[in-house]
């Protein structure tokens, strides 16, 4: 979303009147504990990214204890895919709705801590549905737990545009990410040992609540930091005499019939690309025990290659991005590496370290060009409209795709499944295809370098300045 600044907070606007000076005093302690000054400014940072932390550590929880969850409660793949898509399915909605309720009803600091909290009560009650062998509670744990997560991802981003925008805000965008990224891999490498630790090797399902305890403990940590986070906001904002900060542009659904061809396409890409990557990753565990004879332990390390290369790669990719433009090349060199790791996982037996190392690459080559393209080609009053429907559809095919992935899995094996994914790499790698081509008969605006488009940009501002009469 583009951001921009909201109206200030009752109290802080009751303050401000109430104040006979209309400058801001300087503040006069410590450089640490001056709002203004970049020390501080990254301490805030330093919690805001364990504000989603505890979110991206215990989403793929069921991806960690695949084994545990199937054995421990008695599922099929098909029901524990429903875990994922119970997740993504609140998230259709709310991802055009979460925004607006931050920026008129809650604020940004009471919409962090709430959503925060959503978090924590949504894997209390999966928690609480494993120790008790309640595989309905489960499910319900993890669509609570769905309504907070998107919309928690809102609020940080809203809180670091609030606090860095105009000095260094790709970074910490990028920072964020990565962050979030440790907080997946962390979960894939540890779980399984806990789990072992708590069932004293035997398992059960007292073991695979208690594990699952662990990950309501993080999300804890992420509740506190919403507090600490929302009293440094308002404490900032009480010693500037700024502004909270707001999520951006309304949602409005009229604008929806206004996108051109190209965003339709991105859409598309979006969809069968990221279908072909996570629900994956939620079943990967068992197909790399199985294939490869590997144990729970090495098997949960390969699969948590893509998070921990993204970790890293992720801002290096968003730089070369900046740096040199070409964005359709990016994604097409990075469905095509993903396309021939799916292959190599399916018809080969090469090392699994290899392919999910290049899957690692290939998505966060993809994700740092494919998602600033929608703002190259829809109106800027209109992007809050365009990514709220982006991440909606995104929403959507992973709810779907995770349904379809257990069911093949149960009933016809894993090689279909990789099949499957091929078949979603192969449809992405066509949509890529035509979207270059249309962008080349329509002056490459979506690939064009970086010299370019400063260029563009520059001469549009200055037509703005001086319109010819």
């Amino acid at each position: 979303y583009r951001n921009k600044m909201a109206d200030i907070n009752g109290d802080e606007h009751t303050a401000l009147i109430a104040s006979k000076e209309s400058e801001v005093v300087p503040y006069q302690g410590c450089k640490i504990c001056d709002p203004s000054h970049w020390s501080h400014r990254f301490l805030f940072l330093f919690m805001i990214c364990f504000l989603c932390f505890g979110n991206y550590f215990v989403y793929d929880n069921p991806a960690a204890l695949q084994s545990q969850f199937k054995d421990d409660l008695g599922i099929n793949n098909s029901q524990f895919m429903l875990m994922y898509s119970l997740y993504s399915w609140p998230n259709v909605a709310l991802c055009f709705f979460g925004g607006y309720m931050i920026d008129k009803w809650l604020g940004i600091r009471m919409g962090a801590l709430l959503f925060a909290s959503i978090i924590l009560i949504g894997q209390i009650l999966v928690a609480l549905g494993a120790q008790t062998g309640m595989f309905w509670l489960v499910l319900v744990g993890r669509f609570v737990f769905g309504l907070g997560g998107e919309n928690l991802a809102v609020a940080q981003n809203t809180y670091a545009v609030s606090w860095f925008k105009g000095r260094e805000l790709n970074l910490v965008f990028g920072l964020q990410l990565s962050f979030s990224r440790v907080g997946s891999t962390v979960n894939m490498v540890s779980m399984g040992p806990i789990y072992d630790w708590l069932g004293d090797g035997k398992g059960g399902k007292a073991a695979l609540g208690g594990a699952l305890w662990i990950g309501a403990l993080f999300c804890l940590l992420s509740v506190m930091s919403a507090l600490a986070a929302g009293w440094m906001d308002k404490r900032a904002a009480r010693i500037l005499g700024r502004k909270a900060g707001a999520v951006g542009d309304e949602i409005h659904f009229s604008d929806i019939k206004y996108f051109p061809a190209t965003f339709w396409l991105i859409c598309t890409v979006c969809v069968f690309y990221y279908a072909a990557v996570f629900p994956f990753i939620g079943l990967a565990q068992q197909f790399f025990q199985s294939k490869y004879d590997m144990s729970q332990e090495t098997a949960s390390t390969v699969n948590s290659l893509v998070y921990l290369i993204s970790a890293g790669a992720s801002p290096l990719f968003g730089f070369c991005v900046d740096r040199f433009g070409r964005n359709l090349y990016f994604v097409f060199t990075a469905v095509t590496l993903s396309w021939g790791c799916h292959t190599v996982l399916a018809y080969t037996f090469v090392n699994p370290f290899i392919a999910m190392s290049v899957l690692g690459v290939a998505y966060s080559m993809l994700a740092a060009s494919l998602w600033p393209m929608v703002a190259l080609v829809v109106k800027e009053n209109q992007l809050g409209t365009a990514y709220g429907f982006m991440q909606a559809v995104q929403n959507l095919g992973l709810a779907v795709v995770a349904l379809i992935a257990g069911s093949i899995v149960d009933d016809k094996g894993y090689l279909w499944l990789e099949m499957f994914f091929c078949a979603c790499m192969a449809a992405t790698l066509m949509v890529t295809v035509v979207l270059i081509t249309i962008d080349l008969g329509t002056g490459r605006v979506l690939n064009c370098s970086a010299t370019e488009r400063a260029a563009a940009a520059a001469s549009k501002k200055e037509a703005l300045k001086d319109p010819v009469s």
